[in-house]
């Protein structure tokens, strides 16, 4: 054993003094690990919580609608942003929209119906609000308790159907396909886009529709502009990818997030609200597009 002395002209410090420096650099690690676990936490959480939006700018619309605002909500799964969706409500209001697009997946459980009337009422509060069903609604059983549930706070459904907008002096027609999860002899898109025109004429059609993968049957349907979202911007997005993980976990899937051009006419995709467990999103907050036709 050495003695103090001996430790004292070694060291250059007392043994004592120098165990206790041991400790407090200990301490001083444990402390610096603590506060980086917390900020990657605290960024974890962010990245699932934290609003975002991106303006989309569509250039082909009628010179009447020049400057409408579309924001579209996709895949919330019922998921709740505050007390009841609070903070949801007033990320969207102040996108001051002309109009709101709900393209389907508010829900994924029939225990999350309750939470369906405080989201619709304040959204249709803020602008006219339209809805399709996603794939989930149907796979879950909803549909029918929730579509009437929406029309009674005040949203529009659109169930293969459409409504024609007026706004100075142009036309727009606003379609909305249910899901292909729906029923088997529903009409398709391209059905529904051809009813438009032979019933209004050359007018400028924007559909609702859930899939951003059905990209090649609304480019057929000459549909000018397609709302969408289903693939939840790919999950993970690195730099350079438009995500990792597709909507039916496919590996590096295209057409998640943004606004692409078809071989005809254009899709503005989502990258959603919520998830379903165990999916987490990493680099790809939820997300409230704002679709602004010039």
């Amino acid at each position: 054993m050495i003695k103090e002395e001996d430790w004292q002209a070694r060291y250059g410090q007392p043994k004592r003094k120098r165990r206790r420096g041991k400790w407090r650099r200990r301490i001083r690690r444990f402390f610096t690990w603590v506060v980086v676990l917390a900020a990657l936490a605290g960024w974890f959480l962010w990245q699932q919580n934290g609003l975002s939006t991106e303006t989309l700018t569509v250039s082909s619309a009628p010179d009447g609608f020049a400057g409408y605002r579309i924001a579209v909500i996709s895949d919330l799964h019922g998921k709740e942003f505050g007390e009841n969706n609070q903070r949801l409500l007033d990320f969207v209001a102040g996108l001051e929209p002309d109009l709101i697009a709900i393209t389907g997946d508010m829900i994924h459980d029939e225990a999350q119906l309750a939470m369906v009337p405080p989201v619709a009422e304040g959204l249709a509060a803020i602008a006219p609000t339209y809805y399709v069903t996603g794939n989930h609604e149907w796979a879950a059983g909803v549909v029918r308790e929730l579509e009437p549930m929406l029309e009674n706070c005040g949203v529009k459904v659109l169930s293969n159907e459409y409504v024609v907008l007026e706004q100075g002096g142009d036309r727009l027609a606003l379609l909305g396909a249910e899901d292909s999860n729906g029923y088997a002899d529903q009409k398709t898109v391209g059905e529904l886009a051809d009813q438009v025109r032979q019933e209004q004429g050359d007018v400028y059609e924007v559909l609702l529709s859930h899939r951003n993968n059905r990209q090649e049957e609304y480019a057929a349907a000459r549909v000018d502009l397609t709302l969408s979202g289903h693939a939840h911007g790919g999950l993970i997005r690195l730099p350079g990818t438009d995500g990792l993980i597709g909507p039916q976990r496919e590996w590096m899937p295209d057409y998640t997030a943004g606004l692409y051009d078809l071989d005809y006419g254009q899709m503005a995709v989502s990258r959603g609200l919520g998830n379903q467990f165990p999916c987490f999103r990493l680099l790809n907050r939820p997300d409230v597009p704002l679709v602004v036709l010039e």
